[in-house]
């Protein structure tokens, strides 16, 4: 299923916020453009994770994940997510460190939290 519209989700964890963008990218460029933009929306966020996925009218599948320094994996989680619910598109979650620790498996977990909710809201939607 393709995104077709931008949707925005919030969430804390740990005194960390988690700022998860969903949105249509059908090319790697456009979701590089994407990560700039939240990166100027979001300048005190040291991590913005992404991954995307898109299925070419032939049927070849292009996807991609970037972990930004952060523990955990967390593009690769964001990716396994689009892979999950069968999506094409960007995901990119952004992380201003709140002042606490997480750990690899906690960071892992917070970024599945953001990427889920925001994957939710946008399939709720579509009922």
């Amino acid at each position: 299923m393709k995104v077709d519209r931008r949707v925005e989700h919030k969430t804390t964890v740990e005194r960390s916020r988690f700022h998860a963008l969903l949105f249509p990218a059908r090319t790697q460029e456009e979701m590089e453009e994407a990560v700039r933009r939240q990166r100027a929306e979001f300048r005190k966020a040291r991590h913005h994770c992404w991954a995307f996925r898109s299925v070419a009218a032939g049927g070849a599948v292009s996807e991609g994940c970037r972990d930004d320094g952060e523990v955990g994996r967390p593009g690769r989680v964001l990716l396994e997510l689009l892979r999950k619910h069968d999506l094409e598109g960007g995901v990119v979650v952004s992380r201003i460190f709140g002042g606490v620790k997480l750990g690899v498996g906690g960071v892992s977990r917070a970024f599945r939290e953001a990427g889920e909710a925001v994957i939710t809201e946008f399939l709720t939607a579509r009922r």
